[in-house]
């Protein structure tokens, strides 16, 4: 085999490997290439081709040499200038870099990654001296910076810009190569080890930015650095680094996991290294509340699936077996005891709600029941008998089939008497919680009523502690509501909800009393609330309704799903089953139980709850809610807060209200994340708002843009009539409003439904998605759909025109009138879609309301003005002049003077066609 066949040969192969994603197959086949050729060009071509390959391998100082030597035989040579461009810019080298691209952008100067890529290059050469005095490529500068960091005695203001500059510098590629290949992570470390808030701070958010998109870089870290980023001591005493950190290792993993495919390694094994030591933190007490908050919260993220039909739920079972004691220790903590781990408010909460998490994204019934195995308690080790009690709350709160089959157990019931009749006040406080999280449901609550409220009672009484007093009322509150709102189903004597309440009310209204307890008594109103006397004395005590909303406003976020519960039961939205009368005989018939309605369950006591709650503040509490942690503020509270947007908006004078206290704004939120339930209520609310409001006002700044999707989303057909005409009338409102607005409703693919929603046979829905379309056509995308042949969209808009019904025919006529405006083409189709086109003409003309006469004169304008002479012909010969000389003759009316003026415009343009002699002018 001569050279020439052998090069052929290897530079084919090379090419196949490279195709396949076998990169160094390919760099190995165009070395051997290279050894045998002798032809320049050919050569040049190899190197071309292996540059490509070191940039896939991000070998950069090769990726540079091979693309020069390909660049040596041809100065002129697009891809191989791009190539040692791509590798110049991520070794740093930006000034020679720029030159490659600028000689790219010469060769070909409508190539768009090249002038895109220039101008970035132009930015950055702009911004150069916020990293140093001297050229940007300089690697010194980062050592200096570092220098700089690390010199205790350097001035504060000199230390403080060399971090802002580091963090910076990280977030550009090349930047971020360029501290890695400093030494920069070493000395990264060193900063987080002087303990410094400030040092830390600005390392952590470095590290981030090296991390961010960059797999291989990510990899070498883990792989290289034998020293663990640890957070421990008071390092995450400011929330600023403990926010940073999980940053940091959201960075990682993202990276790890993220849509970067190139394979440098086991990515799934780094991954569940750093789930490792999240798990550690949790547990760790050399970690603080923030940074516990943070790694629960990073946990939530990223341990259960995206999507359930996702079939590895590997993650959630490594947690499982790593990790699920390590969460329930910290449910167990009981902060009033010494040696606890550190926590926020907030802590314990986000750790059910984890482990709720968990337990969903299990699969199947073993997987359960080794969930349960682990969680189970000891009532034999009364050693530690208040932690586990705890414990058991915290999975009340979560996965509440695991904790309730736990109360069960024999023992656990009586553990938590013991502690109720203990002189410490704290495993009183305990038990009662426990006592509280355990009837949640209402057969739990029928136990508990016969074993346990004797209990709660006595303690009620006898101790003089507020915290446990409060606590021990709750627990009577719910067990008291364990009816629902059904009025027959009463657990308490007539007239106790109301005394119960009212104590409630008087603790959430006493400032000297600490948050947490006060939040109690909020739990304890979310269930009285059940009771309509309850809810109706609840609004008419402004003080307390205002002490409860500036309580959901607070950092302490645990109270929001509570605050949801009581706003829900006030405005009675939650879900209601329908009575069918017939079922309701059968019952009674049957001697069977039928729910019955408390007389303050109507529509006008809801009506005026609904005013009162507005008038004391509700809007401005929901929208600081809806901004809560997401692992806080769950898919469900998520739900309740849009039912009760919903009915706060029911009314139309109330939206004003609503708007003004940012009531639009955080419904979009709500509409685009949690319950597939929950997110059509926000979507319903947005509609209402959206059909009346000032979308400038409502949604300011970008976000108007974002309230076109949800909806969108209500146009589907398995919404209700209710919602399809509300989202269309909003759409209107928004399709009115700029030209943005339109083309984004057309490109989130509402035409289809709207077009769908003009064949309804419900006149107010066929009105309202003629009117939106009315607003639409003069999109030219819409536009084209009307031009295209083989649909009956322009025969249906003319069509339209001739219905009874005024307010339709004055949409149909609008839009038809724009059309044929737009597109002289559509004068000549609307002739051939139907017959009756004329006669409909005709009507429009002849109509008595000036608008839709306006409307129709305009359409007979368009034609006239068309380039089709036979149907301006057939027009002028039709009854249309008799109607048009009418109108025109007739003297100024300042009530009809636009359908007047139009008629005079059709006629003048009649005479200048030379279809018609002048007539004289109205005396």
């Amino acid at each position: 085999m001569t050279n020439r066949s052998k090069t052929t040969e290897q530079i084919y192969e090379g090419n196949k490997h490279f195709q396949t994603g076998d990169i160094d197959k390919a760099i190995e086949c165009y070395t051997s290439a290279i050894k045998v050729c002798k032809d320049k060009k050919v050569l040049a071509v190899i190197h071309r081709n292996r540059s490509a390959c070191y940039l896939k391998k991000e070998n950069y100082t090769n990726a540079a040499s091979d693309a020069s030597k390909a660049i040596d035989v041809d100065a002129a040579d697009i891809k191989a200038l791009y190539r040692r461009c791509q590798a110049l810019e991520k070794l740093g080298k930006l000034d020679m870099a720029f030159k490659d691209v600028q000689r790219c952008a010469t060769l070909e100067p409508k190539n768009k990654t090249f002038l895109e890529t220039l101008r970035r290059y132009t930015v950055n050469k702009k911004h150069t001296d916020m990293y140093s005095t001297t050229t940007f490529s300089t690697d010194s500068r980062v050592q200096n910076m570092f220098e700089i960091l690390l010199d205790d005695e350097m001035e504060k203001d000199k230390r403080e810009k060399a971090a802002n500059n580091l963090i910076v510098l990280s977030r550009e590629d090349a930047g971020a190569e360029r501290i890695f290949q400093n030494n920069g992570v070493q000395l990264l470390l060193n900063m987080i080890e002087t303990g410094k808030p400030e040092m830390i701070l600005a390392a952590v958010r470095t590290l981030s930015g090296m991390c961010t998109g960059h797999k291989a870089r990510v990899s070498i870290l883990l792989k290289n650095e034998s020293r663990q980023i640890k957070f421990d001591n008071k390092r995450h005493i400011l929330k600023e680094i403990a926010l940073a950190t999980c940053n940091l290792f959201q960075c990682i993993n993202d990276s790890l996991t993220g849509g970067d495919n190139r394979e440098y390694g086991k990515e799934e094994a780094l991954v569940l290294a750093i789930l490792l030591s999240l798990l550690e933190m949790v547990a760790s007490k050399k970690v603080s509340g923030h940074g516990r908050d943070q790694a629960l919260n990073l946990l939530s993220k990223n341990v259960p699936r995206k999507d359930k039909k996702e079939r590895d739920n590997s993650r959630a079972l490594f947690t499982i077996d790593n990790g699920l004691k390590k969460i329930l220790k910290v449910c167990g903590q009981v902060p009033e005891l010494p040696d606890q781990l550190p926590l926020t408010d907030n802590t314990q909460l986000i750790a059910s709600v984890l482990l709720n998490k968990i337990y969903d994204d299990l699969k199947c019934d073993p997987e359960r029941t080794n969930f349960r195995e682990i969680s189970k308690i000891d009532p034999n080790n009364m050693d530690k008998t208040i932690h586990a009690i705890n414990a058991i709350s915290g999975l009340l709160q979560g996965p509440f089939d695991v904790g309730n089959a736990l109360v069960g157990h024999q023992g656990i019931m009586e553990m938590m008497v013991a502690l109720c009749g203990s002189e410490r006040e704290v495993d009183q406080m305990v038990a009662v919680e426990a006592l509280i999280h355990s009837s949640s449901k209402m057969s739990r609550a029928s136990f508990i009523i016969t074993n346990g409220v004797s209990l709660l009672k006595d303690i009620y009484k006898k101790t003089k502690n507020e915290r446990i007093k409060i606590r021990a009322l709750v627990g009577l509150c719910k067990l008291g509501s364990a009816g629902g709102d059904d009025y027959s189903l009463r657990q308490f004597a007539e007239g106790s909800t109301e005394k119960l309440a009212k104590q409630c009310r008087k603790w959430l209204c006493n400032p000297q009393i600490d948050t947490k307890t006060r939040n109690w008594a909020i739990e304890g109103l979310a269930y009285l609330t059940n009771d309509a006397d309850v809810k109706d004395d609840f609004v008419e005590d402004e003080p307390a309704m205002k002490a409860m909303f500036e309580l959901a406003k607070s950092k302490d976020k645990t109270v929001l799903y509570s605050v949801a519960c009581t706003l829900v039961n006030c405005t009675n939205c939650y879900e209601k089953k329908e009575i069918i009368p017939e079922l309701v005989q059968l019952a009674k018939f049957s001697k069977q139980h039928v729910p019955e309605q408390h007389p303050k369950d109507k529509k006008d006591f809801i009506e005026r709850r609904v005013k009162r709650l507005l008038k004391a503040g509700v809007t401005s509490a929901l929208a600081v809610m809806v901004k809560a942690d997401n692992a806080i503020l769950t898919d469900q509270t998520k739900e309740l807060l849009s039912r009760v947007f919903l009915a706060l908006s029911e009314d139309p004078k109330d939206r004003g209200i609503i708007v003004a206290q940012g009531g639009g704004k955080a419904l979009i939120p709500l509409a685009l994340e949690g319950t597939e339930a929950g997110k059509v209520k926000a979507s319903h609310a947005l509609a209402k708002i959206a059909s009346i409001s000032n979308p400038e006002i409502a949604f300011p700044g970008e976000r108007v843009y974002e309230v076109v999707r949800p909806l969108v989303n209500l146009l589907q057909t398995d919404r209700d009539g209710m919602q399809n005409y509300e989202a269309l009338r909003s759409l209107t409102n928004l399709s009115g409003f700029s030209e943005k607005l339109r083309v984004k409703i057309v490109k989130e693919h509402a035409l289809p439904e709207i077009e769908n929603y003009m064949f309804e046979e419900h006149d107010q829905i066929r009105q309202a998605a003629t009117e939106c379309m009315c607003n639409l056509v003069s999109c030219k995308e819409v536009q084209e759909r009307y031009l295209e042949d083989g649909n009956d969209k322009l025969k249906l808009m003319v069509l339209l025109c001739g219905e009874e019904d005024e307010d339709l025919q004055r949409a149909a006529a609008g839009g038809l009138a724009m059309l044929t405006a737009a597109q002289k083409k559509l004068c000549t189709k609307m002739t051939k879609v139907t017959t009756q086109w004329l006669e409909i003409l005709q009507r429009l003309c002849l109509s008595t309301d000036p608008r839709i006469q306006h409307r129709g004169l305009v359409v007979v304008y368009n034609m006239l003005s068309s380039d089709d002479s036979e149907l301006v012909k057939k027009l002028i010969e039709s009854e249309m002049l008799e109607i048009l000389s009418v109108i025109g003759k007739a003297e100024d009316n300042p009530k009809r003077q636009d359908p007047i003026d139009v008629a005079r415009t059709c006629l003048v343009k009649a005479m200048e066609l030379g279809l018609i002699k002048p007539f004289s002018s109205p005396s």
